[in-house]
């Protein structure tokens, strides 16, 4: 009977123990199907959100095509569309829609539109060096850096060679310059104008790959014909070259080149001032949409000029007119979006212009503007300019001259 009853326990034990990994395998099991729902879950967020900024791309790329179709500017080679005869911007009062700078009360710092001493100095000395001479003076001597003209003729053991001979029609040469083989042109330095000169060189060996000098001495006979030289700021010279303008001394010469660059940066202040404290309270639409057409048009009229300008050079065109810009316009939506910046600049000028030409009483001559054109740069100029661009645009630009000419005298 305790035999039996010792069997039944171990039976029972065993039931137990089996129950238990049953159990166990169940519970394993249940964790399992648990990982696995919450894996699918997980795979599906993260395929949830991955279709989503898929959508999100698609959209904002769909977005850009939908709104490029419809908003895409054509470009408009009138650049007097939205403008009246007179130069104004059509149906537009400018006053009405600027909160505009009180231009009759700016205080301009002295010292931000003062010309300085070396601005003044190299424009006299630009101006001494456009008017430097062909001098035969037999004092002169050559120096370093000098410009000079020459005739030669070249042998080598007593044989003229190709190339060798200027055949009096004279070279310009610098000294210095290394525009010649050797100590050419060293050779020249102290000799004057009128002096014959022998020069003694030796050819570089593989010398533009010519055998039949390469390596070689040679002797040129060289005739000195004249030294350039740039004339000095004289009371003579102002008289000379600036008595229409009624200047005769260095000192008069001066004033008047540094009066010149004082009202030069007077007048970009003043631009800039009217600019930077106006604001505009609401722009023309259809005065802009010709603008971004204008300026569409002057993008693709530059492109083809740099383009022409790289084939000469052997060199890659650009293919659109955002090639030829910085980084932040690097496509057509971004091009799109910089050419309705461009216009509403150009806009906002052209108000504040029109704004003080009115509010001041301002007129323009037209007749005389362009005779005055016609008179510097030919009649054939002002016709050309009157077709390209049309009177109206032609009025606005007279129209902006006469603003700033009367805003530089009243602060200047």
């Amino acid at each position: 009977m305790a035999k039996n009853k010792k069997k039944e326990q171990t039976e029972n034990k065993n039931v137990t123990s089996d129950i238990s990994k049953s159990k166990k395998k169940r519970e394993e099991r249940k964790k399992e199907v648990s990982r696995e729902r919450r894996h699918k879950r997980t795979v599906k967020i993260a395929g949830i959100a991955v279709v989503t900024v898929l959508i999100a791309i698609v959209a904002v790329i769909a977005g850009k095509s939908i709104w490029l179709a419809a908003m895409r500017t054509t470009p408009n080679s009138d650049f007097s569309a939205g403008l009246t005869a007179d130069g104004k911007i059509e149906g537009v009062n400018a006053k009405e829609v600027l909160s505009l700078v009180d231009y009759a009360n700016i205080a301009v710092p002295a010292d931000e539109v003062a010309a300085t001493a070396d601005e003044v100095d190299a424009d006299i000395n630009a101006t001494l060096e456009s008017h430097k001479e062909a001098s035969t003076d037999p004092t002169l001597a050559i120096q370093d850096g000098d410009e000079v003209n020459i005739d030669y003729v070249g042998t080598i053991d007593g044989v003229a060679f190709e190339g060798g001979n200027s055949n009096g029609a004279g070279y310009n040469l610098t000294i210095g310059s290394g525009s010649f083989i050797d100590d050419f042109e060293q050779q020249l330095i102290g000799h004057k104008p009128g002096e014959n000169v022998t020069v003694e060189v030796t050819f570089p060996e593989g010398y533009q790959n010519d055998d039949t000098v390469a390596g070689k001495d040679a002797v040129f006979d060289v005739t000195v014909n004249s030294i350039t030289v740039t004339p000095e700021l004289t009371d003579d010279f102002v008289a000379k070259n600036f008595s229409e303008e009624g200047l005769s001394t260095v000192e008069a010469y001066r004033a008047s080149v540094e009066n010149r660059y004082y009202e030069q940066h007077l007048e970009q202040y003043l631009a800039d001032y009217i600019i930077d404290n106006s604001t505009v309270k609401s722009y023309p639409a259809s005065y802009l949409k010709q603008l971004r057409g204008i300026t569409k048009y002057n993008d693709a009229y530059m492109m083809e000029s740099y383009n022409q300008m790289f084939s000469s050079y052997g060199m890659a065109a650009y293919e659109n007119p955002w090639d030829m810009m910085g980084e932040e316009v690097s496509d057509e939506f971004s091009y799109e979006q910089n050419l309705r910046e461009r216009a509403k600049e150009t806009a906002k000028t052209a108000l504040i212009y029109q704004a003080i030409y009115e509010d001041a009483g301002l007129s323009i001559d037209m007749e005389a503007a362009l005779a005055e054109l016609a008179a510097q740069n030919g009649e054939e100029y002002v016709t050309n300019m009157k077709e390209r661009h049309g009177d109206g645009y032609m009025a606005q630009s007279e129209i902006q001259q006469a603003v700033m000419d009367y805003l530089v005298e009243i602060y200047k």
